[in-house]
């Protein structure tokens, strides 16, 4: 099968032929119709996560391996399946879940597989979607996409989940209380959209676009900052005062700065952003104000099922999605477009 791969890190994506895989047991082989392109991308692309004054995490030092052929937000049609699944069958369109975990540990038997140790996701540890083909190691992990648009529906695998996930680490609140939203990118618009879908009236959002924020009020952001100068001033005083709750999809020594300094006491700091940095916080003021960080990576096979009821019920609005076709040319353009930080959306790939 084709599929578009990095040798290496910083390397150029390019087309490679690899082995058909052949599903065997619970495995379930689908051919991608969809594959969403996430910033997480670029990182591994990269080959390294910034992590400030203690230097970087090398991928290849947690499983990473290459050629890696990325790709999580992946729709595919089910093409053959192992003798031990029961309840999918060729022809079958579904929405794959990319965070696979051991499947032996405590927290995979609890239907937590974001939280394992030993995650062997796919697109990072397994082959992903930037392919012909994906293997999924198990029938649980592919959901119903049904009555929705398969471009839109592979955006939930990762930029839906993530900004559910987030959204519930700062939930509940009541719905006039401040919860701001740092990046209207891709994850951050569907967290503003998913924040009104819930009933949340008062959301902030921040970015460094003009053109992002515009799209932030159309998807529900009751107001908007311009990430320029005094970012933290700059909140407070559009929000009335110190906020509830902050989300920040960037996360970089700026921008978390940013947010903690705009918190009220007790308030709330959810970190999901992989830009890299440090945070440094006056360790009274954390005591003192009793200010709850929390980091969140991604979220649960059950939080990706009611992400997906929540849309196919039409309550969570559309954030919106640039289509290309799945090549290897289209993969290095878009990774780069998200590198230079130029969409307002999602970008996803779709199998001609």
């Amino acid at each position: 099968m084709h599929a578009f791969a990095v040798s290496g890190e910083g390397a150029d994506v390019t087309d490679v032929e690899l082995p058909t895989p052949s599903p065997a047991g619970t495995q379930v082989l689908l051919k991608v119709e969809r594959s969403g392109v996430c910033h997480n991308d670029t990182h591994l692309r990269q080959g390294f996560y910034d992590l400030g004054a203690r230097g970087k995490m090398r991928l290849t030092e947690r499983g990473m391996t290459y050629p890696l052929v990325m790709g999580h937000e992946v729709v595919g049609t089910v093409v053959r399946v192992g003798e031990r699944v029961s309840a999918h069958r060729p022809g079958d369109l579904r929405l794959v879940y990319p965070w696979i975990g051991c499947g032996e540990c405590a927290r995979c038997r609890d239907g937590a597989d974001n939280h394992c140790a030993n995650g062997r996701n796919l697109g990072v540890a397994r082959p992903g979607g930037y392919a012909e083909h994906i293997l999924v190691p198990d029938e649980k992990y592919l959901v119903d996409i049904e009555g929705l648009d398969p471009s839109w529906a592979a955006t939930l695998a990762c930029s839906g989940l993530t900004a559910f996930s987030a959204v519930h680490k700062v939930l509940p609140l009541p719905p006039d209380d401040p919860i701001v939203v740092i990046g209207a990118g891709g994850v951050g618009l569907t967290a503003i959209a998913t924040l009104k879908a819930l009933g949340h009236e008062s959301i902030c959002a921040v970015d460094l676009s003009e053109d992002n924020l515009s799209v932030a009020k159309g998807l529900g952001a009751s107001a908007t900052v311009l990430a320029t100068g005094e970012v933290s001033q700059a909140i407070i005083g559009t929000c009335g005062g110190p906020v509830a709750a902050a989300i920040d999809f960037v996360n970089n020594r700026a921008t978390a700065t940013a947010a903690f300094d705009a918190l009220r006491k007790a308030g709330r700091l959810v970190q999901v952003g992989l830009f890299g940095g440090e945070l440094t916080v006056p360790t009274a003021l954390m005591a003192l104000k009793m200010i709850t960080i929390s980091g969140s990576f991604v979220g649960t096979p059950a939080e990706l099922n009611a992400l997906v009821e929540l849309a196919r019920r039409g309550a969570l609005p559309r954030i919106p999605v640039v289509e290309a076709p799945l090549t290897a040319a289209s993969v290095q353009e878009s990774l780069d477009r998200l590198s230079g930080g130029g969409v307002a959306g999602r970008i996803v790939l779709r199998r001609d």
